[in-house]
This record gives structure tokens, C-alpha cells and sequence, in this order.
């Protein structure tokens, strides 16, 4: 194993993004399955109720709690450790609890906009989504011998 700088690693292309997206996805709709289960456990049918303002924030928060801890703790989920990608800061060092949340808000905004947000990496010089811009982080590309 080497010593890597990640400050200098090449930053991810838009493919790369979405296939950790995708796998991320598939493990996110499994823990909000799980947490679902534990809602109509501890609720009742109060849970199952369409348009439930607590099960909406809820899934915001357990959903924020999966990718923040990932990334705050190694800065890769399973989807980008899968796709050897990490978030990090530009200097390489982990991201804060603050990029974090910002970082999440103004991904599900870039989503919202029909992924403007993540095509507009496609004609950055940085290859950076408009979430790696407000949150001032960057996803870089981990090398195999690592």
C-alpha cells in the first residue's frame, strides 16, 4: 500500500458520480426500509398515514445521517468506495458536519432541476457539481494500488 496525497488526486467525471449514486441508492431505499419498519413499530399506523410530515422529515434526517456519517468518516460511502471516489475538502481533509448538510441540501436541489446540478460538471474545468461548489468540496478519483 502507498502513501497518497489526496489533495492531488484527478477529480470524478459525471459516470463515475452516478454509478456510486446508483449503488448508494439501492443501500439508502434498504436502511429506509429498515427505518420505516422501526417507525411503524414505535408509531403504529400513525406512521402509514400518506403525507405524514414526521415520516417526511424523518426519511430527510435518516437519509442525511447515511451519506453525513460516510462521508465525514473516510469521506467515501459504499457506493464510492465501490467506484474508488472520495468527498473530501480541496486540501484532502475530511469534510465538516456543516459541508455536510450543505452539501446534501443542494444535491437534492440539483436533482430537483432535472440534474442540472450534476450535468453542470460536465462543463466545469473542475469537473465539479453545483453541490461540490456551495460546499466547497470536491470528489476525487482514488487510485487501485491504494
Amino acid at each position: 500500500m502507498t502513501q497518497v496525497d489526496f489533495a492531488t488526486l484527478p477529480h470524478c467525471g459525471l459516470l463515475r458520480r452516478l454509478g456510486a449514486i446508483l449503488y448508494d441508492s439501492l443501500l439508502l431505499a434498504a436502511v429506509l426500509v429498515l427505518a420505516s419498519g422501526l417507525a411503524v413499530w414505535v408509531l403504529g399506523g400513525e406512521a402509514s398515514q400518506p403525507g405524514n410530515p414526521f415520516m417526511t422529515s424523518y426519511f430527510f434526517l435518516v437519509s442525511f445521517l447515511f451519506y453525513a456519517w460516510f462521508w465525514m468518516h473516510g469521506g467515501q460511502t459504499l457506493g464510492m468506495r465501490a467506484w474508488r471516489i472520495r468527498v473530501q475538502q480541496a486540501d484532502g481533509r475530511n469534510i465538516s458536519p456543516p459541508q455536510a448538510l450543505l452539501r446534501f441540501i443542494v444535491a437534492i436541489f440539483s436533482w430537483l432541476v432535472f440534474g442540472l446540478g450534476f450535468l453542470w460538471s460536465l462543463f466545469d474545468k473542475e469537473k465539479l457539481a453545483w453541490h461540490d461548489r456551495f460546499s466547497e468540496t470536491v470528489l476525487v478519483v482514488i487510485p487501485k494500488d491504494i
